[in-house]
Parts: C-alpha cells; structure tokens; sequence
C-alpha cells in the first residue's frame, strides 16, 4: 500500500499542475512533550521521556557514528553498499542498548496517550528521516522531475503523518539567489497498537495531501491544496476476517527509541529508517 503511496505522489508531483513548485513546509505545532542529514539537528531540548537514562557512553558514541554516516551519505540516497552494511549494524548494536525495549507504542492510538506516571506516549514528536533503506523512499531520488528534499514523520496520536518536501531538479543546478520552488506531500495516517508486540504500530492509511508551498519566492497560499481521501481508509486492515491482527500489512516495528533518536522497520516493502526529533518542520 505504501509503495503505491509513494507512486501516485511521484505521479502528482511530475504533474503540470505541480511541477515546478518548490514546497514550503507548513509548521505543525509541536508538543510540549515531545521524514536535514546532520547530526546537529537533533532536538536538545525536548522534554524527557519516561525510559532509562542516556548517560551511556558507549550507546552514545554508536548514535554518533551512526548520525555521522547519515549525514555523509546524503540519507541513504548516496549510500555504497559499504555504507549501508556499516549503518545496518550500528542499527543492530542501538536495537541491543535500545532503552525502550517494550510498550514503544503505549498511547499512540490516542487512548490514553497521557498519564501522570508515564507521561505523554514515547513516540509522540516530530521526527526528521536521516536514513533510509526503504527503496519505496529511495526511488524517488529516480524521478527526473523532483528531488526529495526534507523527510518527515509527525506522530500526533492518533494520527502520524509522513511528509515528504519536493524541490525541482532543475533548482539544484541554479544560482543559491534565484528564488525557490516547492511543494509538500502528505500522507496521513491512523495509528493503532497491534496484539503481542509492544513496539509494533499499525497504520491505516486515510488520505493523500499535496501542498504548493512556495513558486519561485511567492507564498502559493493562492493555489489549493489537492488533496485524494483513500477508499477503504476507514477499515482497519488488521480487523478484517481470517487476518491476524499480529501481523496484518501497514506497520511498522520500533528498533531503538530515546529522546532524541528513533530507528524504525517497515514490513513492507521492507527497509530501516533513522530519525531523529526536531521542534518543527518547517523546510
């Protein structure tokens, strides 16, 4: 389902309609408790979550290393297979040290997403994509139309939204003064916990949303968003029968998750992603 996502939005982004917009990023708000590369954008002052310390020398310098090879390789997009092998086990060694081990997605189907004892549910934030082995994602560095700028996933229990920031290929290729294009996607999706396994997520996906941001320096607020409500978005693919709710499609799995970075695996079509968590997203 996801890959097919991620088509239609290479699809409407080459469309006349869009090309050659350069997406702004409309700013969500950001949690009081709370997918550039670099490591200097994680978040420092994020509120505490509810999970072991993070004075660990040894995991810290892993996310260091770890941050350091996300942002050498332009996300994953530019990766050698030496590269990837390299990332694939720092992610191995954080999923050993990871400090959240279970109930990763306590409250992010917005029921009971709060408590005084366990404060807000640990996945909540704004969440920056670093790396991706995803080749979903990382097909879109192939259309000959936009580049994918900026990566996001917004997790607002119940809803988290993937955002994906286009910029015009031939932008790249001009002076830094000429004004900028682009235009944001939106998937929205729903949330839910999945039986048997704490740190699953299931997501069931409602709507696809593409935002003209910004033509060539000029605020697009004149041109209207296209927006797409996907059919069946409100069945709940893990509710249907003869399917088992373990392990039904559209989830993800939570590898490693602290305050600052979230490492995450998709069942389909497979691949790793590294965020980490930002007070915005703004492009």
């Amino acid at each position: 389902m996801f890959k097919k996502i991620i088509t239609l939005l290479v699809l409407l982004v080459a469309s006349p309609r869009t090309s050659g917009f350069t997406i702004h990023s409309r700013s969500l708000p950001s949690s009081s408790h709370l997918y550039s590369a670099a490591p200097s954008d994680v978040a420092s002052d994020s509120d505490p979550l509810p999970m072991e310390s993070m004075d660990n020398p040894e995991r810290d310098e892993i996310k260091r290393k770890l941050l350091l090879l996300c942002a050498s390789y332009d996300r994953g997009f530019g990766a050698s297979k030496k590269a990837r092998d390299q990332v694939d086990d720092l992610i191995q060694q954080l999923e050993l040290a990871n400090p959240t081990p279970v109930d990763a997605s306590r409250g992010v189907d917005g029921n009971g997403s709060s408590t005084p004892d366990e404060g807000p549910p640990p996945l909540e934030g704004i969440w920056r994509m670093v790396w991706t082995t995803a080749l979903d994602v990382l097909s879109l560095a192939a259309s000959p139309i936009a580049t994918p700028g900026a990566i996001y996933q917004v997790i607002e229990p119940p809803i988290a939204t993937n955002i994906i920031d286009f910029i015009p290929r031939a932008q790249n290729l001009l002076p830094s003064a000429f004004p900028t294009s682009l235009i944001r996607a939106e998937v929205k999706t729903r949330a839910s916990i999945r039986p048997d396994n704490s740190n699953r997520v299931g997501l069931n996906f409602e709507a696809v949303k593409v935002v003209p941001v910004e033509v060539l320096g000029m605020k697009a607020d004149f041109l209207p968003p296209l927006s797409i409500n996907l059919p069946g978005s409100q069945i709940k693919i893990e509710d249907l029968p003869g399917v088992d709710p373990a392990t039904a499609p559209g989830y993800f799995d939570v590898v490693y998750l602290d305050n600052d970075v979230l490492v995450i695996r998709q069942n389909a079509p497979g691949g790793y992603f590294v965020s980490v968590k930002v007070d915005d997203c703004d492009p």
